[in-house]
């Protein structure tokens, strides 16, 4: 019995420790609001009255990922729940698609009239912007929870990206500032994006738009506003009108993984020459023949590959993501020219630990590969590093990191 009370004292006093030093650092978070962001927010033409609304009752959110509290260092977690972390095939399952294709299909009915005039006025294709407004917010449908300024200021004030959250904060004061939000109350999802589109504040500043002429860009509550609002998003990161996003094709093997990338365009009718067709059997469209495009194979020799055109990155700037830009490509098609789901079916892979892909990146960055960081994340300079690693050491080259190369690959 003397052992059980003598460990309950201890998880009480080190239950205790825990919260004197939470307690501190909330000390510290308020001194930082103060002392920190009340004058860079000033210089902006923030109030003191929207300061002080902004922050009334709000301390720090100690659930949000990626933080770093003041004395601590930042870990990198062994297991990684993002689906561009696990296999690429799980991004697309067909819950999500076949639920933002058939609702997309709705809006497109019902919105008919203001896609029409924001692609005409932006070059945006309608699908395009629909797409990527089911996947942000559920076309609207998906509640927005979270108090923007106790995460923008937790994330700010401790988190792996300090700086670039402060700076979105500040953001976010100034909007709070002019109104433009429908209430007091701003709410964001868990890393500060806000309304429909999704928009950190920055971008809210930059590329919210009217788009029912009441002279607000409402991106809570208006679904004009937010097509118009993606639409010049798009438009401003140079959405090259008349051109797709990309086409499935097939990949003859005399063609190397290796040569993905978007430093590694081509014209279109050079990758056709190669032996790379549509898997659809059409031709590519005449007028893209000339046009850059780009290998894009999100599981190397173990799923779907594409080539993309310039407009892919353009959808990389709104998500950085291959997959995120893939999925709204694919469900915008689905939306207007009832497609179906992808001809190349995607390979059980990719049930690797980040650590473990990070461990293959250090090991082919002292082989003199470039890898893009060894960051744990399987991108295309890192699936084209490994299919050069393994034609070079006799392999057959898939492109993507498997468990069979951990023995291999060691720094």
């Amino acid at each position: 019995m003397r052992w059980i009370i003598l460990a309950l004292c201890t998880w009480c006093l080190a239950t205790a420790a825990s919260a004197q030093d939470r307690a501190a650092v909330e000390r510290q978070f308020q001194a930082w609001l103060q002392n920190t962001i009340w004058p860079a927010a000033k210089a902006k033409g923030v109030s003191r009255r929207t300061m002080q609304q902004a922050f009334d009752g709000v301390t720090l959110n100690w659930k949000l990922p990626d933080l770093v509290p003041p004395g601590t260092a930042a870990q990198t977690p062994k297991r990684q729940k993002q689906a561009e972390f696990g296999s690429p095939g799980k991004y697309f399952n067909a819950n999500s698609v076949q639920g933002a294709t058939s609702v997309g299909r709705q809006m497109a009915r019902r919105h008919a009239a203001t896609l029409a005039r924001v692609e005409a006025e932006t070059g945006v294709p309608g699908r395009i912007i629909l797409a990527i407004w089911g996947r942000e917010s559920g076309y609207g449908q998906v509640p927005i929870r979270h108090d923007a300024f106790q995460v923008l200021g937790t994330k700010g004030f401790m988190s792996t990206r300090a700086n670039y959250f402060t700076e979105e904060l500040i953001a976010a004061l100034q909007i709070a500032e002019a109104g433009h939000a429908p209430s007091d109350s701003l709410k964001s999802s868990w890393a500060g994006a806000l309304g429909q589109p999704q928009f950190m504040p920055s971008n809210f500043l930059a590329y919210a738009a009217d788009g029912n002429g009441d002279g607000k860009a409402d991106i809570w509550t208006s679904p004009e506003d937010t097509i118009a609002s993606i639409g010049t998003f798009l438009a401003q990161h140079g959405w090259v009108v008349g051109r797709d996003w990309g086409f499935e094709v097939s990949v003859p093997k005399s063609v190397s993984c290796a040569l993905e990338g978007p430093d590694q365009g081509r014209p279109i009718h050079d990758w056709s020459a190669m032996g790379i067709t549509r898997v659809s059997g059409k031709t590519f469209p005449k007028h893209e023949m000339s046009g850059e495009g780009y290998l894009m194979m999100p599981s190397g020799r173990n799923g779907p590959a594409f080539v993309v055109t310039p407009n892919f990155y353009v959808l990389k700037d709104y998500n950085k993501s291959d997959l995120y830009a893939l999925f709204v490509g694919h469900v915008g098609d689905r939306i207007q020219y009832g497609v179906g789901d992808f001809n190349g079916r995607w390979g059980n892979v990719g049930n690797l630990y980040r650590s473990d892909v990070a461990t293959m990146q250090r090991a082919l960055e002292q082989q003199g590969h470039d890898v893009g960081g060894a960051d744990g994340l399987p991108g295309y300079k890192t699936r084209r590093s490994i299919g050069r690693w393994q034609q070079a050491s006799g392999r057959a080259p898939t492109c993507f990191p498997e468990v069979g190369m951990k023995s291999a690959l060691k720094p």
